[in-house]
């Protein structure tokens, strides 16, 4: 008898938790911007940078992919748009190939260019990912309330079988477990973006200082 008063507690518990996972990934309140349902972050979604909100030095967009033809320059680029580059050694990198050039506006201006064009890219790639993970996160979400409802009517059953009701719910808490902490963690991805633009604008300043 207790065992199947137990039984019942761990359902009404993962029923309501499964049911409000739902709620919380199905209905508009769950984006900041109903316009971009699959956008969970509280940060405004902005696909693109604009170049005007990292770079106040001399256009670029004539340019094109010209920074590409310049082998030395191309690794450059790859090398500073990497996070695994620190900041500060990043800057320097770039100020130091700027001031070591004959041109150095010219120079500077393909060097932008390359980050503007690989960072940018990089950050779309992410905007991307995290509206692929909302939507595989609300696939979860339903398949945790089908599997929750079927836990339900399996334990409503006059005979129901309490080994294969205690296994259905330790499923359906797992998969609840691994949806909470997956859910955790998309705070911290919604930075990327940030910090990624963050870091163009710190390059740009960096580069603009040595044309000047």
């Amino acid at each position: 008898m207790r065992d199947r008063r137990n039984n019942s507690s761990t359902l009404r518990g993962c029923f309501t938790l499964a049911i409000g996972l739902v709620l919380l990934l199905l209905t508009p309140a769950h984006a900041a911007d109903p316009r971009n349902p699959d956008w969970p972050c509280v940060q405004v979604k902005v696909p693109e940078i604009s170049p005007a909100a990292v770079w106040a030095g001399a256009p670029f967009d004539d340019v094109g992919t010209k920074w590409q033809d310049d082998a030395k320059l191309k690794e450059l680029v790859a090398r500073l748009a990497a996070r695994r580059t620190p900041l500060d050694d990043a800057q320097k990198l770039a100020a130091e190939f700027v001031t070591g050039s004959a041109d150095k506006k010219e120079t500077g201006r393909l060097l932008f260019a390359g980050l503007f064009d690989t960072l940018n890219a990089l950050r779309s790639d992410v905007i991307n990912g995290i509206e692929r993970y909302t939507r595989r996160q609300r696939d979860f979400a339903e398949r945790i309330r089908s599997e929750t409802l079927a836990l339900r009517e399996l334990q409503d059953k006059p005979d129901a079988d309490a080994k294969q009701v205690a296994e259905q719910a330790d499923r359906v808490q797992w998969e609840t477990r691994i949806f909470e902490d997956r859910r955790r963690t998309i705070s911290f991805v919604c930075e990327v973006p940030v910090l990624i633009e963050q870091r163009l604008f710190a390059l740009g300043r960096a580069i603009q200082q040595e044309m000047e």
